[in-house]
């Protein structure tokens, strides 16, 4: 990710926020204050990614998440954004 801005998005759809999303957001949030990426990464919600089925969803760049385990967001997000 050096240099570059990258972008997350997070379904915030009523069915992915009820499936986890709302604890998603709140982890993503941390996870970029802690590291000090908030200023590198552009992250916003979208009303809905129209895959209500396969949700909770994020998207980092060009990959999506689907069927989120918020258990392994932090992990995702480890390696997604190495330490630098």
């Amino acid at each position: 990710m050096k240099g570059r801005l990258a972008e997350i998005i997070i379904c915030m759809g009523s069915s992915c926020f009820s499936r986890g999303n709302k604890k998603a957001l709140h982890i993503i949030q941390a996870f970029l204050k802690e590291r000090g990426l908030a200023a590198r990464v552009v992250f916003k919600g979208s009303h809905c990614l129209g895959k209500c089925e396969m949700g909770p969803i994020i998207k980092i760049d060009e990959t999506e998440y689907q069927q989120l385990d918020i258990n392994q967001l932090p992990g995702i997000l480890e390696q997604a954004f190495p330490e630098q």
